[in-house]
């Protein structure tokens, strides 16, 4: 009888979901956008209203752009996979030879044996249903993709901009100047930032510090470029 391993080794790999991925592109475009807007406007007006009215027009605007791509990107992808799995299931049935080829190829590259790849080719062809399903993702790399997530992807990604937006704007809610306001709001928004960007690297395996410099530096560079663009036309 096999005893358990005396010490296994703990596996910690990250199963990254779709939401998770919508919420950090939602939350990352939300965070920098309209810190770069407010902070152009702030460079080129006296009136924390305008800022908060032109920031609240585009936090809308964006959401909504956002979610649509969103929606369409998840679209697009059940589109193809169900056009090359269409294509499959032709090929199958009128060049079978061909396709046979194919998957003897494929079990070639991962080292099985002449025989052992004639029995494989036999077993899997014999059944169209799991023939298909085995070029889809051997050949072609394709999983099939949930067609329930692009309404999904599209409402998560427009919340986490529209949550990402409020967070630079809602400084100049409580200050009397534009310029109070900018203050708070790079305060505010770049402390967001490397909070963000530590924990998205940590998430992804990436090295965490270099990851929340890295979005903090961004937003920075983005909401500095439009402060000084503005800067220079309104004078």
């Amino acid at each position: 009888m096999a005893l358990p391993h005396p010490h296994p080794h703990p596996e910690d790999h990250l199963t990254s979901s779709a939401m998770l991925q919508d919420i950090v592109i939602g939350l990352s475009d939300g965070l920098t956008v309209p810190f770069a807007l407010a902070a152009g406007l702030s460079g080129a007006v006296q009136s924390s209203a305008l800022v908060i009215t032109a920031g609240l027009a585009e936090i809308v605007a964006g959401s909504i752009a956002m979610g649509l791509g969103g929606y369409l990107a998840g679209r697009t992808e059940v589109e193809h996979y169900e056009a090359e799995l269409a294509r499959e299931y032709r090929e199958v049935r009128e060049v079978p030879d061909v396709e046979r080829a194919e998957v003897r190829d494929l079990l070639a590259e991962i080292g099985l044996s002449e025989a052992t790849r004639e029995l494989a080719v036999q077993e899997l062809t014999a059944d169209p249903e799991q023939w298909v399903k085995f070029m889809m993702k051997y050949e072609l790399g394709l999983e099939k993709p949930d067609p329930r997530q692009a309404p999904k992807s599209a409402a998560t990604i427009s919340l986490a901009y529209a949550a990402g937006g409020l967070i630079p704007l809602s400084a100049y809610f409580f200050t009397a100047t534009p310029s109070q306001g900018l203050l708070w709001s790079a305060l505010i928004t770049l402390v967001c930032l490397l909070i963000f960007g530590y924990l998205k690297s940590r998430l992804t395996g990436q090295p965490p510090v270099a990851g929340a410099l890295k979005m903090a530096g961004i937003g920075a560079l983005a909401a500095g470029a439009a402060f000084f663009v503005a800067r220079l036309i309104s004078e």
